[in-house]
């Protein structure tokens, strides 16, 4: 009878310990349309290698190289790194400046849930520059 507990209870603290496991290693929820729109002028991508995945920045080439299980949640530090300079919500607009030509690309959203999602992922506000 206690060894079946103690069976049990290594078994649960096993499940346990993957289930937050699996938790931390989840990146937060994205908007795919807008998400994918936006990401398309970072300047960082998701590079396959022998070892996982590496963050390349294009306009320096330089990588990172994160462990497994932290990757995403370092890309998406880094977007909203990128995002604080580059990014401003401006009505149902998200405005993405060009550093270089000192251009602005205007992306329409079409959903409250996209502009949800603008200001709590990037952490913008309505207006900002």
């Amino acid at each position: 009878m206690l060894k079946s507990i103690i069976i049990f209870g290594v078994f649960a603290g096993f499940l346990i310990l993957a289930i937050l496991s699996i938790k931390d290693a989840t990146p937060e929820h994205k908007e795919k349309r807008i998400y994918n729109l936006i990401h398309k002028y970072s300047p960082y991508q998701l590079e396959k290698r022998l070892g996982g995945l590496a963050i390349i920045n294009k306009n320096t080439d330089k990588k990172e190289k994160p462990p497994s299980a932290q990757v995403l949640h370092r890309l998406d530090e880094l977007e909203k790194q990128w995002a604080s300079k580059y990014l401003s919500l401006e009505g149902n607009n998200v405005l993405i400046k060009n550093s270089k030509t000192n251009t602005a690309t205007k992306i329409p959203l079409q959903s409250q849930k996209e502009k949800d999602f603008v200001i709590k992922f990037y952490n913008l506000k309505i207006g900002e520059k």
